[in-house]
């Protein structure tokens, strides 16, 4: 019998709630003091948080289910966001345009955001799990912001160089880029006492630390 868990399924729902709200903000390019970036960069940081603290306290195979169902909620958000915007529009509404300019997303946007986010969630969970274990548990720190690090700069750069190559001139590509990995990187660090907190109240919580010493760390394994 699986062991029950008092708050997995909490961290799997906040997971994909900011994974979800941070695909919609998206929409908007925004300037904060010197950074250049997409609205959900607000946000879309500790989606990374989270997945430390699933990996860290649950272990890759279970943080593996959460990252799958956020990965099918965002293509059925989006999915449904395309069909709603392909049906004729009621003859006395008048927002369709404004309708297809912020939700209307085209399907090279969701294939950037699913592929970015399943390289980058995965890469950051395995990091993570394999740091844990060379560790031997030790310097959270240097393990959270490690495996941040590396799914970062692959989230980033996959999002942006497949949804606006060739639509946005190349100086701005590469500003969304460094502005993008510079601040989700920095929030990370930034927020490294309130992830120490969490993972060490959760372990108490639940009375697990688990680590992935036999674990199939195949992404697409179902155990």
């Amino acid at each position: 019998m699986s062991k029950a868990y008092k708050h997995l399924d909490t961290i799997a729902a906040l997971f994909v709630t900011v994974l979800l709200i941070s695909n919609v903000t998206s929409t908007k390019i925004v300037t904060f003091g010197p950074f250049t970036f997409d609205g959900g960069t607000l946000l879309f940081p500790l989606s990374y948080i989270f997945g430390d603290v699933l990996t860290e306290v649950y272990g890759y195979a279970r943080s593996r289910k959460v990252i799958w169902l956020g990965f099918f909620s965002a293509l059925l958000m989006s999915v449904t966001f395309i069909v709603v915007g392909i049906l004729p529009p009621a003859p006395d509404w008048q927002y369709q345009t404004a309708y297809n300019q912020i939700l209307g997303l085209t399907p090279r946007i969701v294939a950037a955001s699913l592929v970015a986010y399943f390289v980058g969630e995965f890469a950051n969970s395995l990091t993570l799990a394999k740091l844990k274990l060379v560790t031997h548990g030790r310097w959270l720190w240097m393990r959270t912001i490690g495996s941040t690090l590396v799914g970062q700069i692959l989230d980033t750069a996959i999002f942006i160089l497949v949804a606006f190559s060739g639509v946005v001139p190349n100086n701005l590509l590469w500003t969304l880029i460094v502005s993008n990995y510079l601040f989700k990187c920095g929030v990370e660090i930034l927020f490294t006492p309130v992830t120490y907190w969490t993972t060490g109240w959760l372990k108490q919580q639940e009375k697990e630390d688990y680590y992935d010493i036999n674990t199939d760390f195949n992404p697409f394994h179902s155990g």
